[in-house]
């Protein structure tokens, strides 16, 4: 008997320990940090009031007075991941970050919906976020990528572009585990959300104002959904 239960023990103790949730913590934010925002209009209506980037100013200057913590917001209406691409180096890399959050997908589908030549092509936009991913990286900052979000507050499947935001929001999962940076999944959160709090199956009003653009509710979800991907 007593052999039996020396060979249980040995078994329990060579199973490799199960990653805990403190694995996947955020690193702690440190003294100096100087967070970037870099999105499209979504983004640049984030530093209103009550936007998301405001939200999260606060929320982080409020929690972590002593550490000097900088905000900036770098969205521009219309902008696709070509457009980031073009002006990571003036509007990002020249700031010296030390934490770039990119927010961005929405119009890459959206404008393509009736000309595909006014979206960006899956291969592109995956090969666009790695090569701005790969820079910020190199200019010594850590990213956070996040999935887009809805065009549409229907539930799922029920909106015009939900199978090709899916796709999109795949390819951002993708190029964040291939490029180990962290990962934001606002898609996610808006869908989750949505099936909950749309019982009459509303087109907007829940998130969106416009099915695209944040209200405040939606301010809240994407500052919180992203508080809790940078901060402890």
């Amino acid at each position: 008997m007593r052999m039996r239960h020396l060979l249980i023990l040995a078994t329990i103790l060579s199973i490799p320990a199960l990653s805990t949730a403190a694995d996947t913590d955020p690193p702690a934010l440190k003294k100096g940090e100087k967070i970037v925002f870099l999105g499209d209009s979504i983004t640049a209506g984030g530093v209103s009031p009550k936007g998301y980037v405001t939200l999260i100013k606060t929320g982080l200057t409020e929690k972590h007075k002593d550490l000097g913590i900088e905000v900036i917001g770098a969205g521009i209406s219309g902008n696709k991941v070509p457009d980031l691409q073009k002006r990571l180096e003036k509007d990002v890399l020249a700031k010296k970050p030390t934490l770039v959050v990119i927010y961005i997908g929405i119009n890459d589908v959206w404008h393509g919906e009736n000309d595909p030549a006014k979206g960006t092509p899956k291969d592109k936009f995956e090969a666009g976020l790695k090569e701005i991913i790969g820079k910020i990286k190199d200019g010594g900052a850590r990213v956070v990528l996040c999935t887009p979000t809805v065009i549409g507050e229907k539930k799922a499947g029920g909106n015009k572009l939900d199978a090709k935001l899916d796709e999109y929001a795949d390819v951002s999962r993708k190029v964040a585990k291939d490029t180990g940076v962290q990962l934001c999944d606002l898609r996610k959160a808006f869908v989750d959300h949505i099936t909950k709090n749309n019982p009459d199956d509303k087109g907007q009003g829940i998130l969106t104002g416009d099915r695209v653009h944040l209200n405040e509710a939606g301010n809240k979800l994407v500052a919180d959904t992203i508080r809790a991907t940078i901060d402890k």
